[in-house]
């Protein structure tokens, strides 16, 4: 059963901020282990994964010789495979009884540690594009696994904050990963071949975490009144998307996901307008992290308390907010930097999460995997033909007309995605007083 606002209502004996002990009084429910060992795997991995990301750029255009041509096609591997696998690795973890969510996130990760040391045995374009695709088919095989091991963990009336908190600790490790990589590449002779080795320990450390501390089967917190539980057979795919929940979320996820601006370009946009030397460029990306990692814990929790679908949306909001800051003819210097990083943090701690607890209400156990690959990759794909979108736009009109056009968009595509997700009106009872004839 969902409340008005779109909310699941909770069990009897919880409410939306927590649970009541035996004197009513309200208790905030406690982080369960798996979501904080899942933050811990997530924050290992980030590690690994952002020190590669933060010099692969440098390494192949400076270091290969490689041209800008090849390097953007494989920055299209890097970003899109993982959209074609996410519902492979969602389907694959929903058998064996839930049992397969553990297994297949762990061959994602393990997947993704392997790539490391190969990116220092490859020098041509045919193969680090192959390394890289192993790479991102990794990810894309461990985050709707995972995604469901941390739906199942936690109470539904607290999915929210089990989210914010996961995302939290992901992002503490996105912040980490490129600080180490800038003191391993001053402190090493080898700076490169440093930081794949470093990557590539941390990365199979976060492996065996996830293999020794996260329990094989996520049992649920409580009943989950969105599905029918492990016992009944497993739900297909197409069955998923008739649901109109699920159906009406992977719309709005890829309509607002066809106006999201990349983060490189908006990066770009914002050093463009206020002619940043280009040693500051690497920092804008902490600055969305530190603001993302402060407000995804209590986006999570609001979220709990004021409904998962209308967070989602407001955050799209704040990225038209940052938008908009992009666009105004006033403003500039660390005030406009401050602002429009900390709006697209704000974005992200009230959507990437917070989509992740929404869908989990709206899909039975047996098919978390599957549901929250299916939005996912809807919104992976959207935001892939927007970043080609954009690129093109920028290309014949210039950086502020292409943001525009993308604000613009992102404003209509917020007003109908607030038309899809309107709770439906109850029916009238049938004798109701509206019925009678006066």
């Amino acid at each position: 059963m969902y409340l008005a606002d779109g909310r699941p209502a909770p069990p009897p004996s919880v409410s939306p901020g927590g649970r009541r002990d035996g004197r009513g009084r309200r208790v905030r429910a406690a982080v369960p282990s798996t979501v904080l060992v899942l933050g811990a795997v997530s924050l290992i991995t980030d590690i690994s994964s952002e020190m590669v990301t933060a010099v692969l750029p440098l390494y192949l255009v400076a270091e290969l010789g490689l041209s800008p041509l090849g390097f953007g096609v494989l920055d299209g591997v890097y970003n899109g495979v993982s959209a074609l696998v996410r519902l492979v690795g969602g389907r694959l973890s929903d058998g064996g009884g839930g049992r397969g969510h553990k297994a297949v996130a762990a061959v994602g990760y393990g997947l993704s540690a392997l790539c490391k040391p190969l990116l220092l045995m490859v020098h041509t374009l045919p193969l680090i594009g192959a390394v890289l695709a192993v790479d991102r088919t990794g990810k894309g095989l461990r985050t709707a696994p995972r995604d469901a091991m941390i739906s199942l963990a936690a109470e539904p009336a607290a999915r929210g904050r089990a989210f914010g908190v996961h995302r939290a600790m992901d992002t503490a490790g996105a912040l980490c990963g490129p600080l180490v990589a800038f003191v391993l590449l001053r402190a090493a002779a080898e700076g490169y071949d440093a930081v794949f080795t470093v990557s590539f320990c941390v990365a199979v450390l976060g492996v065996v975490v996830l293999l020794l501390f996260v329990p094989g089967r996520a049992l649920p917190a409580a009943e989950d009144t969105a599905g029918r539980g492990p016992a009944g057979p497993r739900t297909p795919v197409r069955a998923l998307l008739r649901r109109p929940q699920v159906r009406r979320l992977t719309a709005c996820a890829v309509l607002l996901g066809l106006t999201t601006v990349s983060d490189s370009f908006l990066y770009l946009a914002l050093q463009r307008r206020l002619d940043l030397p280009a040693g500051w460029f690497p920092l804008l990306p902490l600055g969305t992290a530190a603001a993302y990692l402060s407000l995804a814990v209590p986006m999570g929790a609001l979220a709990d308390r004021i409904g998962r679908r209308r967070l989602f949306l407001a955050g799209h909001l704040a990225l038209l907010g940052a938008y908009g800051l992009l666009l105004a003819p006033f403003g500039g210097g660390a005030g406009l930097v401050c602002g429009v990083l900390l709006l697209h943090g704000a974005f992200y701690a009230a959507t990437d999460g917070v989509l992740a607890a929404a869908t989990a209400d709206a899909v039975p156990e047996d098919a978390r995997g599957s549901g929250l690959a299916v939005v996912q990759t809807g919104q992976t794909a959207a935001r892939f033909v927007c970043s080609l979108a954009f690129g093109a736009a920028w290309t014949a009109w210039g950086d502020h007309t292409a943001v525009l056009a993308a604000a613009v968009g992102l404003a209509l595509a917020a007003a109908l995605s607030a038309r899809l997700l309107r709770p439906a009106a109850p029916a009238p009872a049938p004798n109701s007083p509206s019925e009678h004839t006066p």
